[in-house]
């Protein structure tokens, strides 16, 4: 079968209409605080909804199915540390940033250590953000070029086009409603997919699961202590619970969405029911996964992220096709949206605004010898839709930084074609994020844990954390898998922030 007349009609109304009504949601913004915080007043579980779809996005409608498909269940351990993680954070760290009224997640290290340590470790979120999910858009270049037959730059292109659009006119507010939107269309594209193979395997799924299981793949936890081994019980508790308080208590990219929130208990329900939501939406893809195997009776592909969308292409009846498709795109536009907002958002805050002294003295300024200033550690506009004459500025200067952001997240997408083969790209991505987080979720236990730690203790720690991951991915990845990255970078850190200590 080959994508129609039908099926590109239905593709390109949704991304069409998505785009404009994303650009219309950015009417009322009028300054930093609207553009990039939503002025701290959406609701909750769209919140949530635009977490789950964030942290997830094409990557889990893709490349989950191709985990299934080449292994077991066992990927699904991740998930029970990624609730374990989040309510860590919502118990330690959501309270300290609604202190004050914080732009991003490092004006709390600023507070703390000072404006070396903030900028220090925005620019490590930045670096390790901009490689993720240039491979996140990657994979959804794949889809598109087997439709249309297209080269993957220029299938690279049409997406990165129609989401700046909307992102750059709609802001926060556009990116978390859209978001949710997207999330909805895209799990159900899931369960459609788990009815079609129902139909298409005979004997249905207990026939599947039948085969499934006696060939090993329902396996759900392993409890191997082999660090070599990605997906383990232990790996997966601790490694998964260390990398989601990282990634949702330190990454800019979800953070700043609960920022959102009208106070600290909604965005405690939103980042708590996101790890719920997590487990349910993992479990469906690996499942998608099982199914397509049996489908396919176990065939060799090019790579493991295209067998899901060689199902969709060939097998689909028009329309539903089309639909599944726009379903793929919604899981990669939520994600580059979000991504090239919060890159804008730390951009503006942590460097452009203090370098041009915008909003008066900045939290956390610093002496020579790295002692926190006492001064107000909020330096950002208050809550509401009025603005002033710098909140104005600091959005223009924002829609500046997201046209260059989403210029260099396309060409980061167009860099990794060729280092694509064989490899899922949810688990590249995952172990670039790992690489950094290990450091940035040390650097907020040392401000959050230990008082007398300076300011160069938290930058020779981070710095220490990261190198470390980074070295082992480079020596040893094949004796330590990726979920560990987060925890051994998170052990260096403190342990060398530790041999800082400031003077009283």
């Amino acid at each position: 079968m080959t994508f129609g007349a039908t099926d590109l009609a239905v593709l390109l109304l949704y991304m069409a209409g998505v785009t404009a009504w994303g650009a219309w949601l950015g009417r009322a913004n009028k300054g930093g605080s609207d553009y990039f915080l939503g002025s701290r007043n959406l609701p909750w579980w769209a919140v949530m909804l635009s977490v789950v779809a964030t942290e997830t996005s094409t990557l889990t409608f893709l490349s989950i199915p191709g985990v299934a498909y080449l292994g077991t269940l066992a990927f699904l351990q991740l998930a029970l540390g990624y609730l374990v993680g989040r309510i860590v954070v919502a118990r330690i760290l959501l309270p300290a940033y609604y202190k004050g009224e914080l732009s991003t997640a490092y004006a709390l290290l600023e507070t703390r250590f000072g404006t070396t340590a903030r900028r220090y470790a925005s620019g490590t979120f930045m670096v390790t953000r901009l490689l993720a999910d240039s491979v996140r858009l990657f994979a959804t270049a794949i889809p598109l070029a087997l439709i249309t037959g297209w080269s993957y730059p220029v299938s690279i292109l049409v997406i990165g086009a129609f989401t700046l659009v909307y992102t750059y006119f709609g802001g926060i507010r556009a990116v978390v409603w859209v978001d949710a939107l997207q999330m909805v269309l895209y799990v159900g594209g899931g369960l459609i997919a788990l009815l079609l193979l129902h139909g298409a395997v005979d004997g249905g799924w207990p026939a599947i699961l039948e085969r499934a299981g006696a060939a090993g793949k329902l396996q759900l936890l392993d409890f191997s202590t082999s660090p070599a081994v990605a997906y383990t019980f232990w790996a997966g508790l601790i490694g998964g619970g260390f990398l989601s308080m990282a990634s949702h208590g330190t990454d800019q990219l979800i953070v700043q969405r609960l920022l959102t929130c009208r106070d600290v208990r909604q965005s405690q329900r939103a980042l708590i029911g996101s790890g719920v939501a997590v487990i349910l939406q993992f479990a469906l893809f690996l499942f998608v996964g099982l199914g397509l195997w049996a489908f396919f009776e176990g065939r060799a592909f090019d790579s493991s992220d295209a067998i899901f969308a060689t199902f969709i292409i060939d097998e689909m009846p028009a329309g539903l096709r089309g639909l599944l498709i726009a379903g793929v795109f919604a899981a990669a536009m939520s994600s580059l949206s979000s991504s090239i907002n919060s890159l804008a958002s730390a951009t503006t805050y942590d460097f452009w605004r203090p370098l041009v002294n915008r909003g008066g003295a900045r939290a956390g300024d610093v002496s020579d010898t790295g002692d926190r200033a006492a001064v107000d550690p909020a330096g950002d506009p208050p809550n509401g839709s009025g603005a002033t004459s710098d909140d104005r500025s600091a959005m223009l200067a924002g829609k500046v930084f997201t046209l260059v952001w989403a210029g260099l997240l396309i060409a980061g997408a167009i860099i990794f074609i060729p280092l694509s083969r064989g490899t899922a790209s949810v688990e590249v991505a995952l172990a670039a994020a790992s690489m950094a987080y290990g450091g940035l979720l040390g650097a907020f236990a040392l401000g959050v844990l230990f008082e007398r730690v300076s300011q160069r203790g938290a930058i020779a720690g981070m710095t220490a954390g990261v190198g470390t991951v980074v070295a082992i991915w480079i020596t040893a990845r094949t004796a330590v898998a990726w979920p560990w990255f987060v925890f051994i970078g998170l052990v260096v850190t403190v342990a060398v922030g530790l041999l800082f200590r400031r003077r009283e």
